[in-house]
């Protein structure tokens, strides 16, 4: 893409105020410096990690960010002194030893993608938690623990701590020397509704999701000061192939351990809806927390090294209670719960904690004060907002009205919103119990925004006038004039869109407002201390010059769906079909019966008044089906690996031998005429400025 032809320089007020949190920083008593390379036995073997696909390309590189290292500690007006810290944190990469007790060790390797691969050493084997998010990033891992532990012996079992991607993409990656597979038996144990929701949130909504993501790590930003400098989570996240392994054995799909079972080799004492596991001799206790950083997801405890892990829910930084690249909203209650029951139920007997983001924490106070303060700041989040809600403020009111937390979790780094932020969690927290609604009819039916552009920029004296009032407030150079810059520049750039046959913005005022706009978006990206904050800023900077980005992650679906359900499978499709254009078009319904021949399943798919209609089995109801539609379940994965459905499917139908069976054969014209319906999503939708449409 064609963005900003050179770095913008830092404002003065920013320069400033990033030279301040860096002064803060400088103070820092270095203990998470400390704890992060606590353990080291290896580094990075190579500079970058190259694509299993598409060898010239690179998924992983650990040279570009050289300019973090932590011995430089160096300050950059650019960068909030803040997210530099985390940056520099984070940069810390390779092999590291987290504990050790007898035969028995946890590994864990840090700075090979956004995520933590732990492995645990069995009896026979290693156990791998966690395995990256694609599997260039995992293999390379393995491979680093493989060489500098001389530990040969083969994985026993795999564990997914939850169902986000950067969690399970790389599963295959373990096994790229046993042709990606698995030997049957090893054990993969996720939290029960894990696969639903893994499918849900990645195949669903998946191309809006991977659109804004790049927005949220800045795939296409240079990693410079003046561009990417991490994520707060991690650095970023890696763009291979992500696969994933299905699991076979669900926790909390049997019931707890009750307390006659219980056993003095548990350590903790019995508490109720804990569940217990032993893998190649290694004892695992599980603690379900659904509802927190993910739907389904849990933590771990090993009695025998008095570890803890605590997967995603508790993090050096304050999380998301709604992702910036779009998310079902999470429960700041259910958080703070399940943080509090992880305290009670493992803090007295926990030595050290770990998580599948940055780095341990040794020592039982130490961790008892993290985990406390941890899940003080989602009660605060979660009761604050409801309290503020009831005494009448909006979720935008409440966020500005919120802006600190209170001493006692904001002293501590880990508090700090470098990955959430508490402006978009209040708002987040708002949503989830309110809803997009603020009460007031005034926003019920507001106009789109090309619409309301146009009207606003009118009203205001015309494109020029605006762009004039935009440059006047950017030169007072404040965060406030920043805001209300960056605000009325929209309305000009998405007022060029309106497509009603009145005038567009002029072009040079639009180019005017564009190159503006991408001057405060820089700004407001530099004095972020919140690492997607700043990632958003900068990308939409050099979005609103350049363009909208092309995709550039190699990922491939074809895992995730291998792993649907039926349904799941047909409800991705539902989501594709153009509803106005089939409803216009087809008044009849449209009937299919599918059989499934290998795994016996049959359904009916009915097309009617623009919706895609799922039944297990037979339809009652729908009418006789147009044709029956015979395949394996290969085969109808194979249709979905490419946007091109129906020509997969007459393809499939005129193979030899055939892949599709029809009866009547002359059903498939019926069967053709739903997949015309089907459509493809665009991948390179623009953020910034209004979709055009011919």
């Amino acid at each position: 893409m064609s963005g900003l032809s050179e770095p913008i320089e830092p404002s003065a007020s920013v320069a400033d105020a990033n030279r301040k949190t860096g002064t803060a920083v400088r103070q820092d008593n270095g203990d998470d410096f400390k704890d992060a390379q606590y353990g080291l036995i290896a580094v990075p073997e190579i500079p970058a990690i190259p694509s299993r696909k598409h060898p010239d390309k690179v998924v992983w590189n650990f040279e570009a960010y050289e300019f973090l290292d932590p011995g430089l500690r160096e300050d950059f007006p650019t960068v909030n002194g803040s997210l530099l810290r985390q940056g520099q944190l984070t940069h810390i990469a390779g092999l590291f030893q987290v504990a050790s007790s007898g035969n028995r060790a946890i590994y864990q390797v840090r700075g090979y993608d956004l995520s933590n691969m732990t492995i645990i050493e069995g009896d026979t084997g290693i156990i791998v938690i966690d395995p990256l998010a694609c599997y260039e990033t995992a293999k390379h891992a393995l491979k680093l623990y493989r060489n500098h532990v001389s530990d040969t012996r083969p994985i026993v079992a795999v564990i997914y701590t939850h169902c986000h991607v950067d969690h399970f993409g790389g599963s295959r990656g373990l096994f790229h020397d046993k042709n990606d597979t698995l030997e049957p038996g090893i054990p993969v144990v996720a939290p029960a509704g894990f696969l639903e929701h893994a499918v849900s949130e990645n195949i669903y909504a998946g191309p809006a999701m991977a659109r804004r993501a790049q927005y949220m790590y800045a795939a296409q930003l240079p990693k410079a000061p003046t561009g990417q400098v991490g994520a707060g989570l991690g650095l970023t996240i890696s763009t291979g192939e992500v696969s994933l392994i299905p699991p076979t054995d669900y926790i909390g799909s049997a019931e707890a351990v009750l307390s006659k079972d219980w056993s003095p080799a548990d350590v903790i004492p019995w508490t109720p809806g804990l569940h217990r596991r032993t893998i190649d001799g290694v004892r695992f206790v599980f603690q379900l927390t659904p509802g927190t950083e993910a739907p389904a997801e849990m933590n771990i405890y090993l009695p025998e090294l008095r570890a803890l892990c605590a997967a995603e829910n508790a993090t050096h930084t304050l999380h998301n209670i709604l992702s910036l690249r779009g998310a079902q909203v999470r429960d700041a209650h259910a958080w703070s719960k399940y943080l509090t029951e992880m305290i009670q139920t493992f803090g007295e007997h926990t030595e050290v904690e770990f998580a599948s983001h940055h780095w341990p924490r040794w020592g039982r106070e130490n961790i008892l004060t993290f985990l406390s303060n941890q899940r003080d700041m989602y009660a605060y989040l979660n009761d604050q907002t409801l309290r503020l809600i009831n005494d009448g403020y909006t979720g935008i009111e409440i966020a500005e009205k919120l802006q600190h937390l209170p001493a006692g979790i904001a002293d501590h780094w880990y508090s700090q919103g470098y990955y959430g932020s508490l402006s978009h969690n209040f708002k987040a927290v708002y949503q989830r119990y309110m809803g997009w609604f603020d009460g007031n009819p005034a926003h019920l039916w507001n106009l789109p925004p090309s619409e309301s552009g146009a009207r606003y920029v009118a009203a205001m004296g015309g494109p020029q006038a605006v762009v004039d009032e935009a440059r006047r407030v950017f030169a007072l150079d404040t965060t406030e004039g920043f805001r209300w810059a960056v605000e009325i520049l929209n309305h000009v750039i998405f007022a060029a869109g309106r497509g009603d046959g009145n005038p567009e913005v002029p072009e040079p005022v639009l180019e005017q407002a564009k190159q503006l706009q991408a001057q405060v978006m820089t700004q407001l990206g530099y004095g972020a201390e919140n690492g997607t904050w700043r990632n958003f800023f900068l990308t939409g900077a050099e979005e609103v010059v350049g363009g909208p980005q092309p995709l550039i992650t190699t990922q491939s679906s074809a895992d995730l769906v291998r792993s649907t359900s039926l349904e799941q499978y047909f409800s991705m499709l539902a989501r594709s079909i153009d509803g106005p254009k089939a409803a216009d078009e087809q008044r009849s319904p449209i009937v299919l019966r599918w059989v499934i021949s290998d795994t016996g399943q049959e359904c009916t798919t009915t097309l009617r008044n623009g919706v895609l209609v799922y039944v297990e089995g037979a339809d009652r109801f729908a009418g006789p089906p147009q044709v029956t539609i015979k395949l394996t379940r290969e085969t109808l994965n194979s249709l979905a690996e490419t946007p091109l459905f129906r020509r997969n499917f007459d393809t499939a139908v005129d193979a030899a031998p055939q892949q599709i069976e029809l009866s009547p054969a002359s059903g498939k014209a019926a069967a053709d005429t739903v997949f015309g319906y089907l459509t493809i999503p665009d991948p390179k939708f623009p953020i910034v400025g209004p979709k055009l449409t011919s």
